[in-house]
């Protein structure tokens, strides 16, 4: 819900005759603006451009989910919101100098870090966590480097959620897919170095990896059906794994059972005459494990690259979605050359100032109001911690601004004196020799995007450094 959960720093200002807050929240703003007519609001973003995480994170061949940009433009076009691009709260300007400037700040910066597998092995080439991976093929500039070797025939996922399941996808999909989305029939945004890539790919099978089992894979049935149903590709499931899940399917509730009935169907029953003719003709292979945690990625002879993966056999303790995976002391390894971590992603502190709980990983926080510090609120990830679907950061992001309004309207957030909002900031900006991106310089980049992508059948090419981002909006 804040557009910059990959990379932004937002806040929002408020005046009384405008109230002015600082945000870095996308859904948000409008209801500020339904709310309070004297509100205006300014969104601070690390990037050059806007969107973070609808741009940088969502899967390519998912065109549909990156129509939310149209609400998010007419946000940013609002009179009363202004985007300061390429500016890096924390480091161009501090939350304290915002909070001086502001009636109120809204932290709305993400879940930027990775989780460490904590294993031996980890930092082998050949490894990498699946945020990086995401953005690479997406178009986000700190990934451009990562060039994955794709020369292996097997690679492993560790995580079964969503972005596991996209990741499954993209490694797998035949590249008239990643070209264009037979769900929706639009040609997608995947960037062409990644097409590339993807295009010489070796890799033939792919593992997704979990410590638990079926009933609590985190995945949602649309993601999963999108690899059932994956063109030139066959399931393979192990059918032990999926022991006493029939008959627990009744005390499911409807979301979890229609999920795993999907799973048994590929898992164990006998395909129709038309789709095992397909599974027939399939050339590649994916299939999820459950029951099983890494211990440590193995090394080739030469130590220098990925050659496999040890993983500890699991069982389980308790049921539903409270069940403990716990070790039984066997392990198996895998011959895999390429291993993707997707096992989730934390916030970081943003600034020593800024209350923020090391263990979850969040600015402690209470519907969005941020512990023992009036007037700063948080929102997205950085409020929750990494969980739910795009909607529930949605509906998170709106609980978050109606906590603001209620404050401005029953004087917990005083806003009868006058602040200078982004005029104080600018000024400070322009002294310490930062130029922010405004809205209409992004919609330069956007332009010059969209001619590139054209020229190639693409809704866009996107431009891949801040350094050309920033050449073009300059121009």
């Amino acid at each position: 819900a804040g557009w910059g959960s990959l990379r932004a720093r937002v806040g929002n200002p408020c005046h009384i005759d405008s109230v002015f807050l600082c945000v870095c929240v996308c859904f948000a703003p409008l209801l500020y603006f339904q709310a309070r007519p004297d509100v205006e609001v300014d969104i601070f973003e690390r990037l050059p451009i806007p969107f973070g995480l609808v741009r940088f994170g969502v899967a390519p061949d998912h065109p549909e989910v990156k129509n939310v940009i149209n609400t998010f433009t007419q946000t940013a076009k609002h009179p009363r919101c202004n985007f300061y691009g390429h500016v890096n709260v924390g480091k161009d300007v501090s939350i304290e100098e915002l909070r001086q400037a502001y009636h109120a700040v809204v932290l709305s910066y993400g879940a930027e870090g990775n989780r460490r597998m904590g294993v031996p092995g980890e930092d082998l080439t050949g490894v990498y966590s699946a945020k990086d991976f995401v953005g690479w093929y997406n178009g986000l500039p700190s990934c451009q480097e990562l060039s994955p070797d794709l020369s292996c025939e097997t690679a492993v996922i560790l995580g079964q959620g969503n972005v596991a399941l996209d990741v499954a996808r993209v490694l797998l999909s035949p590249i008239d897919i990643l070209k264009m989305s037979p769900a929706f029939q639009q040609s997608t945004d995947i960037t062409q170095p990644a097409l590339e890539a993807l295009a010489k790919s070796q890799v033939q099978r792919v593992l997704i990896v979990g410590r638990r089992g079926p009933m609590q894979v985190a995945c949602t049935i649309k993601e999963l059906r999108e690899m059932v149903n994956l063109p030139g590709t066959r399931p393979e499931m192990v059918a032990a794994d999926f022991d006493g899940v029939t008959a627990a399917l009744k005390d499911l509730p409807r979301p979890r059972k229609r999920l795993t009935e999907l799973m048994l169907k590929a898992a164990l029953e006998n395909p129709g005459e038309k789709e095992q003719e397909r599974r027939n003709k399939a050339s590649r292979i994916w299939g999820l494990r459950f029951f099983r945690s890494p211990i440590e990625v193995l090394a080739d002879p030469n130590h220098s690259r990925t050659a496999g993966i040890r993983l500890a056999v699991n069982r389980l303790e308790g049921s539903g979605e409270g069940a403990c995976a716990v070790l039984t002391g066997e392990v198996e390894d895998v011959t895999c050359g390429l291993v993707i971590s997707s096992i989730g992603y934390k916030s970081l502190p943003i600034d020593p100032l800024v209350p923020f709980e090391p263990r979850k990983a969040i600015v402690p926080n209470t519907m969005g109001r941020v512990h023992q510090a009036t007037g700063l609120y948080c929102s997205g990830w950085l409020k929750t911690g990494p969980t739910g679907v795009i909607a529930t950061t949605m509906n998170n992001s709106f609980d978050t601004a109606r906590s603001l309004v209620e404050d401005m309207n029953s004087g917990n957030l005083d806003v009868s004196s006058a602040k200078p909002g982004s005029q104080i900031v600018s000024a400070l900006l322009e002294k310490r020799g930062v130029k922010p991106v405004t809205f209409s310089d992004w919609e330069k980049i956007d332009n010059v995007e969209m001619r590139r992508g054209e020229a190639k059948g693409k809704p866009r090419e996107k431009i891949l450094t801040v350094d050309e981002m920033l050449q073009v909006a300059r121009a």
